[in-house]
């Protein structure tokens, strides 16, 4: 039997799971630090919704798409979804919104928080690096949605200051997934534990 690949064979594809959690990652690190106040410029939108657009939208969900033809249900559920969040977020943001939007944001963010949430239930036949993302993201959007609704200056500023912190290390846990998956990958051993459930 010939070990060539015939033209009609499946080509192997990277994991593309790394560029998704990576992608995810850094768009959340950065609107986090603005929802937690620490950014706190204007200008500071723009580089959001400009990694919102290319990092956290396209990348991710392409990395959705290549996990479809790995045919990874769960991966491709998450990164598609969470890069059209971000995609979402960036027209929001892009083309702005007309008048008081505090009630439907704070359904948007509540719709992603029982998405996520039952995402995390799915979750607990992954590994535990992807758990604890799917975990403090649930919380994340819950403590944001929930400062979007209240619309009020205390309640914003603590509720979604608490969500941006969440957020946090929620892009935190996501670098270290997506480290791991690239250094093991690359290493060919497991250097950074994911601890597989």
């Amino acid at each position: 039997m010939s070990t060539e690949t015939s033209e009609y064979s499946a080509p192997s594809i990277a994991d593309p799971a790394p560029l998704g959690l990576a992608g995810f990652a850094m768009t959340t690190m950065a609107l986090s630090f603005a929802n937690a106040g620490i950014i706190k410029e204007a200008g500071g939108a723009a580089v959001i919704l400009a990694l919102a657009l290319f990092y956290g939208g396209i990348a991710q969900f392409a990395a959705g798409l290549w996990e479809f033809r790995r045919g990874n249900t769960f991966g491709a559920t998450a990164f598609s979804s969470f890069g059209a969040f971000w995609l979402s977020y960036w027209a929001i943001g892009h083309w702005g919104a007309v008048g008081d939007i505090h009630e439907a944001l704070g359904l948007y963010l509540l719709s992603w928080a029982l998405f996520t949430a039952y995402m995390t239930v799915a979750a607990l036949r992954t590994t535990t690096a992807t758990l604890a993302v799917f975990v403090a993201l649930t919380l994340a959007f819950i403590f944001l949605g929930i400062g979007a609704l209240q619309n009020d200056t205390t309640g914003l500023a603590s509720m979604t200051k608490v969500g941006g912190y969440i957020g946090i290390l929620t892009a935190l846990l996501a670098w270290y997934a997506s480290a791991a998956l690239v250094i093991n990958s690359t290493h060919k051993k497991d250097v950074l534990p994911t601890l597989p459930r």
